[in-house]
């Protein structure tokens, strides 16, 4: 091969030919943004998705009238944490929305049901994933839906 053939063509032909360079589009927002920090994210939402999922099936077989507020709660988060999961695999600007809205819906659960549960424990006979504020979870519960509102606000500027 001689130097001539190693050399890009410069023809607005060939420019026209070539492929073009990855684009900003919406839809790849959130693959394309930080893709360490969003997989990190969508590994810890899918976690808590099989986690939350998981306890409110066993509550659910074990015994649904000794506490349903709370199995009930446990899946409705399971359901959340899944959206959102599935929201930020997904991607595009509409998921993103979605995702964004979901976390804020979350927080404010988190917030509501860690409130309630202090404020008046005998309405939780068993706890649920959102308990005192996530405690027992290592309060991940409420710093998830605050760390992906953050990404999620960024991954737009992107």
């Amino acid at each position: 091969m001689s130097d001539t053939e190693r050399r890009p063509d410069p023809s607005p032909e060939a420019a026209a030919a070539a492929p073009a360079a990855p684009s900003s589009s919406p839809e790849g927002v959130l693959r394309a943004g930080r893709p360490g920090r969003a997989g990190v994210l969508v590994w810890f939402y899918g976690v808590f998705t099989v986690a939350a999922a998981s306890r409110s099936i066993v509550e659910v077989i074990r015994g649904f009238d000794r506490a349903p507020l709370a199995y009930s709660l446990s899946a409705v988060a399971a359901v959340v944490y899944g959206f959102i999961t599935y929201s930020l695999v997904r991607g595009g600007e509409k998921a993103r929305r979605a995702a964004l809205a979901c976390c804020a819906a979350e927080l404010l659960g988190v917030l509501v049901v860690g409130a309630w549960t202090l404020a008046e424990p005998s309405a939780f006979p068993d706890s649920t994933v959102w308990s005192d504020f996530g405690m027992g979870y290592l309060f991940i519960p409420v710093i998830l839906p605050v760390t992906g509102m953050i990404w999620l606000r960024r991954a737009k500027r992107a």
